[in-house]
């Protein structure tokens, strides 16, 4: 799964946003989440539980985890509660 598109298309952050997503910005990249979607199988937690931790606040720290690593973990999201976008490098 690309949680990087919807329909094919890279997200916007403008979408996400109208959709109900909540952003958490990180130096390379930010992840969005929508707790509506979210089926709380736990595969961002055990993915990597530095940038996913549910008993912090926030409890996404994108930047706690490389930005390649963190694409793989928001992919493997069976509901596409998370999504993301990847910061352009000048």
């Amino acid at each position: 799964m690309d949680n990087g598109r919807i329909d094919g298309e890279l997200v916007t952050e403008h979408q996400l946003l109208e959709l109900g997503y909540r952003k958490y910005t990180g130096a390379d990249m930010d992840i969005y989440y929508a707790i509506d979607k979210c089926q709380h199988v736990g595969n961002c937690v055990r993915g990597n539980p530095e940038v996913f931790e549910v008993g912090r606040r926030p409890w996404i720290i994108a930047d706690n985890g490389e930005a390649k690593k963190n694409v793989i973990v928001v992919d493997t999201c069976p509901a596409a509660a998370l999504k993301y976008i990847l910061h352009e490098k000048e």
